[in-house]
């Protein structure tokens, strides 16, 4: 399988803005601590897969609740695939093309994500480093998507790093990126 890359496109922002009202109706009465644009299309100027990302915030108590509510609204529950603290949802639509994850506040999953996009926003070093990463993985010819995390791993460990991930922490985010597919 080959993965789609494209230049970014400032539409994804709005996109995002559509979803979030979206999660934000269908969440009624769930205590959610945010919902977060995450993923490349969150980073003006990153190549990045035309799909939005999105991580809807909640404290522990409130993951039973949320997931309830989003899979009342139309979502498909697909668990934590794999990532502690994140259960990951399928939508109901293709508009916009989204993954949408509930995760748990301060979780590692979450951290990792706000990391790399926080560092992207303010590095175009490393930003334009990734999106020709990107470009470059999207040429090649991969058995599933957890191959093409995995060929992403090097320069992701690098951004973690220099957003002040510990050790362990790094350890933990490269088990999870380098798993079999």
């Amino acid at each position: 399988m080959k993965v789609e890359v494209v230049v970014h496109d400032p539409g994804w922002a709005a996109a995002f803005d559509a979803v979030r009202s979206e999660l934000e109706h269908a969440l009624r009465g769930v205590e959610v601590d945010a919902i977060e644009h995450i993923g490349s299309t969150s980073v003006p100027g990153l190549a990045a897969k035309p799909v939005i990302d999105v991580d809807v915030v909640v404290e522990r108590s409130w993951t039973g609740a949320a997931t309830a509510a989003l899979v009342a609204s139309g979502y498909e529950a697909l668990g934590e695939l794999g990532v502690p603290d994140r259960s990951a949802f399928r939508a109901p639509d293709e508009v916009p093309r989204r993954n949408v994850y509930v995760a748990v506040a301060g979780c590692l999953s979450l951290r990792n994500h706000l990391a790399v996009r926080d560092t992207l926003r303010h590095d175009a070093r490393l930003r334009d480093e990734y999106s020709a990463l990107k470009i470059s993985l999207s040429t090649r010819d991969y058995r599933n998507i957890d191959e093409y995390v995995a060929a992403k791993t090097d320069l992701l460990q690098r951004i973690l790093l220099r957003a002040g991930f510990d050790p362990g922490e790094l350890a933990e985010i490269e088990r999870i990126n380098r798993r079999p597919g």
